[in-house]
């Protein structure tokens, strides 16, 4: 075996279930420049995030076959298994980018979505619940358990767009029922994650940026909120529930600015007073994606409601996802082109690592 494809069959072998999120992030930066009107930026993005996930399920059907055991570890590891939802919000991110240019592919992508959230939400919750753990899950709940709100809410924004492109009204109806999953999901989760971040103690390892979903959750479910008040208004569903999501959306889109300061803090503590090293992580593409989101959000937000403020701030963070992408991909080639592979992945120090529980 040549050192390239050793190098090759370790990468898959330590395949994070989270990796997805890289076509998460640029599709979404290449959504957030398309509504500024930057087309070569956005075609040169969706190209990256079509070739990324091609690469990507190559890579997962690989090493669902050559490594069932790691899969299946993943999968029952409440510290990662969420991260395996990046598969579902990745294939619609890039299916409602492809809306525009051919809706077959958007409708394919969901659907192929669909049996991937299916078991997520039904059958890895389940294991966790149920399944033997060395300590209650909870006690390993971290900002990666959003990314199931993210992966619902994906669904609710594609299906909202096919509703009101091609108007089948069964699909503006589901789209409003995964919309009111993914809100309920993120009330629960919301409790769960901030009981944990308050009732034990936290390093700077554990403060990852996976925790910027926190505010990327509440982005989507706006974006989903707004892709549900755009469809037809004499659907009896859009007639009893209008005035809710319109207001509800906009509550949701308030507390995810309200986060944007403490998850900053967040990385000064890490990075600045407890001198964690700034170095590539794929969870930094968590960090990516919630900007994107974000800007997509309060653009078309803003234009809906008549906010011009809430539309500028989504223009302005458009650009600012844009330079954070450039450099976060800047750390990902530059950790690529090493020589030697890293002797533990971040997912692998996730896995080995154990809360412990304070109660002074």
């Amino acid at each position: 075996m040549t050192a390239g494809s050793g190098r090759l069959a370790t990468a898959v072998r330590k395949l994070p279930p989270g990796a997805f999120a890289f076509v998460m992030a640029t599709g979404i930066v290449a959504a957030a420049f398309s509504l500024i009107g930057q087309s070569v930026i956005t075609m040169i993005l969706l190209i990256i995030a079509v070739a990324g996930l091609i690469a990507l399920l190559c890579a997962l059907v690989w090493r669902i076959v050559r490594h069932w055991d790691l899969v299946y570890a993943d999968a029952r590891n409440p510290a990662v298994a969420f991260g395996y939802a990046t598969i579902v919000a990745a294939l619609n991110v890039v299916g409602a980018l492809f809306f525009s240019i051919e809706p077959l592919v958007t409708i394919v992508l969901v659907c192929l979505s669909a049996p991937f959230w299916l078991v997520l939400t039904y059958g890895i919750a389940a294991a966790m619940m149920l399944g033997p753990q060395d300590g209650p899950p909870a006690l390993k709940a971290n900002g990666s358990w959003f990314i199931w709100v993210v992966a619902t809410q994906s669904i609710s924004v594609v299906t909202g767009i096919i509703d009101h492109g091609l108007e089948v009204n069964i699909l503006g109806v589901i789209a409003v029922g995964m919309w009111s999953v993914g809100v309920m999901l993120y009330i629960i989760l919301t409790v769960i994650i901030t009981l944990r971040l308050m009732t034990t103690t936290q390093d700077a390892f554990g403060i990852r940026p996976s925790y910027w979903v926190y505010m990327g959750a509440t982005a989507i479910t706006v974006y989903a909120g707004w892709s549900i008040l755009s469809l037809l208004t004499d659907l009896p569903i859009m007639q009893a529930t209008h005035d809710f999501i319109s207001g509800f959306t906009f509550m949701l889109w308030s507390f995810g600015v309200w986060w944007i300061p403490l998850l900053v803090i967040f990385g000064i503590w890490r990075h600045a007073v407890k001198r964690y090293p700034v170095k590539y992580e794929s969870e930094l593409w968590s960090m990516v994606f919630p900007l994107g989101m974000f800007s997509v959000a309060s653009i078309h937000l803003g234009e809906l409601l008549g906010l011009p403020v809430v539309h500028d701030m989504g223009v302005i963070c458009t650009w600012i996802a844009g330079v954070t992408w450039l450099a976060v991909t800047a750390m990902m080639l530059r950790s690529a082109a090493q020589r030697e592979v890293p002797g533990q992945t971040t997912t692998e120090k996730i896995s080995a690592t154990r809360s412990k529980v304070s109660f002074d």
